[in-house]
Formats: C-alpha cells, structure tokens, sequence
C-alpha cells in the first residue's frame, strides 16, 4: 500500500470513527482532497529555508533596518491539526550582505507549511535569518489566531497571541528593537 492509499484509508477510518459514511456522495473524494490538502499544508517539510534565502544574497553597503511586515501566512496546530492563521514582521539589519525581498515570505511560508507552535516558528525565522545572511540582528514578530482556542477548547474568538525573537543588536540595543517596535506597530497607508 503506497503512503497516499495509507493517508486515504485513515482519512476514512476517522470519518467512519465520527459517525459518518464516507460512501455518502459528498464525502467519496474527501480521502484524496485531504490528502491533496495536508501535502500543499505540510510542504515545508520538503523546503530548506537557508537554500531560498541563499539564493538572493547580494553585496550591499546598507546598514540600516529592513523591514518586511504584515507576512500574511496560515499554519497548522502540531496538537490539534487546526488552523493558525496570522501576520509575521521580519527585519534584519545588514552586515555586508542583503537578501531578495521575496525571499522572507518564502522563508516565513517554509516554516508555516509544517505542523508548528507559534513560538518555535517565531525562534525558526529569527534563527535561519541569522545562520544564512550573518545580519547585526534580526527582529522577528508574529501575530496570529488558533483555531484550537476559538474552535474548542476555551473558544475565545478572536483573540491574538504575539510573539518575538529577537537576535543580535535587536535584543541588545533598546534603540533598535524601539524603532523596529514602532515600524511595526505604525498605522499603514494603502497610498505608496
């Protein structure tokens, strides 16, 4: 049995499990959407970040912040397999070198496209940041909705859990993260 028919088959054990016939004309091709849906979901697994952001390193003389806020990405719960949907603000100041813009929400994604906890995934950017680009420092905040708490559990709808790593001059020098801080948190206007 290949590792897709073994997916489909405890796809519908657990419908079977929950009082549902998987027979029934709606739920049929639910094994293979399933299927199809937790691959596109989990792909990060098969992404190494420090190769996407290897890819665009460039020679630079910048040495001040750049900041790529409002990373919109969706994530899910490694305990109850639902949903985390929610906003990341990445930014590093340059040592010498600076990476290709699009490479940071590629990076935020790869480690959002695996079963995760806000927190690890926070310390999981910050970390790859500094291993691959050698910045000053990197600033990293997120802030996201779990399903696991509106859904069930308390079900407090709404609610938003922040997190922050902070690397190098960002955790040292008070100036930098208050900027960073501010940069993040500043109303945005839709006119550039």
């Amino acid at each position: 049995m290949s590792k897709q028919q073994e997916f489909e088959k405890a796809v519908q054990t657990m419908l079977e499990i929950i009082g549902e016939d998987p027979n029934r004309e709606g739920l049929v091709k639910t094994p293979q959407r399933v299927y199809k849906a937790f691959l596109h979901l989990t792909q990060g697994y098969s992404q190494d970040p420090k190769e996407i952001l290897g890819e665009a390193l460039f020679t630079s003389t910048n040495d001040e912040m750049v900041l790529v806020r409002d990373i919109e990405f969706y994530s899910l719960c490694e305990h109850h397999l639902l949903p985390i949907i929610g906003r990341a603000h990445v930014a590093y100041i340059p040592n010498g070198k600076v990476v290709g813009l699009s490479k940071i929400p590629r990076m935020v994604n790869v480690f959002a496209r695996r079963l995760q906890i806000q927190e690890q995934m926070t310390e999981q950017i910050a970390d790859a940041l500094m291993e691959t680009i050698n910045p000053k420092g990197v600033g990293v905040v997120i802030q996201a909705r779990h399903m696991c708490m509106e859904m069930r559990g308390v079900e407090k709808i709404c609610s938003t859990t922040v997190s922050s790593a902070l690397r190098g001059v960002f955790k040292e020098n008070i100036k930098t993260r208050e900027e960073f801080f501010s940069l993040i948190n500043a109303p945005q206007s839709n006119r550039f």
